[in-house]
């Protein structure tokens, strides 16, 4: 079995494969502060309350946008699983072009996703991506990585707000049952909710006047469905998506050492 760990600022997502069927999946906080051990009794409690049995684990993946949690769950792969994981840089074949300035600078997860997609849609996509930051990526009909957005996730728009103005809560991102809110949290979640769809709709609309021809729009991230699914921009919510680009590319990199 495959084991595949996307480590973000705010949640770290692991799933399992057994080929490409995805067994088992879980959302975690991430905590920099965390160790090798911490993390390594972390999952292999997340094993065992599944009905899986961390032996059963032969190889890893991992995608990480947070650089000092890199060695520390690399150290705990090889620890408690006794596997030198696959970490998505340079080096690794992604089987895409990553036509940028400085390919070097692109998070992992944004190149991920972009496998992911393409690998399965044979198209020219957009990939939405909602985590700490909105992510929004262009992936050509030839399937090369042509760059994107990148926007302040809805929760660091909230939170800012809490912080920043005194008199205001801080509130849950939900769809407010109307528009114009008759109290302060509602009014707080409108804006939030409603102007996150406007962004999305926004930069999708721009980036497709600049593409100039059909484009197949994605949403994933931890919160794809609440607020992808109020948009007709979205085509597809793939909340999956970074797990199984993890897998593609860990296939492809077996296949080219065989």
């Amino acid at each position: 079995m495959l084991l595949v760990i996307d480590v973000g600022n705010t949640h770290t997502v692991l799933g399992v494969y057994e080929g490409e069927n995805l067994l088992h999946h879980w959302r975690v906080w991430t905590d920099r502060e965390k160790t090798s051990d911490e993390y390594g009794i972390l999952i292999r409690n997340l094993y065992d309350g599944s009905h899986f049995s961390s032996r059963e684990i032969n190889a890893i993946a991992i995608a990480s946008v947070v650089p000092p949690l890199t060695p520390t769950i690399v150290e705990l792969c090889e620890q408690y699983f006794g596997i030198s994981p696959l970490v998505v840089g340079p080096g690794v074949k992604t089987g895409i072009s990553i036509k940028m300035d400085n390919p070097k600078e692109v998070g992992a997860d944004r190149i991920v996703n972009a496998v992911a997609a393409f690998a399965r849609h044979r198209k020219a996509c957009i990939v939405v991506d909602f985590g700490t930051a909105t992510t929004f990526d262009y992936v050509s009909e030839n399937g090369d990585y042509m760059g994107g957005v990148i926007a302040p996730g809805a929760n660091i728009s909230a939170e800012a707000l809490f912080r920043q103005a005194s008199k205001l809560p801080r509130v849950e991102i939900a769809k407010p049952a109307t528009v114009i809110g008759k109290n302060t949290v509602s009014a707080m979640q409108s804006g939030i909710f409603f102007g996150y769809v406007a962004l999305v709709e926004g930069i999708i609309d721009r980036m497709k006047r600049e593409i100039r021809h059909e484009t197949l729009v994605i949403a994933t991230g931890g919160l794809a469905r609440t607020i992808a699914s109020e948009s007709p921009r979205i085509d597809i919510i793939d909340e999956n998506l970074t797990l199984d680009g993890l897998r593609i590319i860990y296939e492809r990199n077996i296949a080219s050492e065989a």
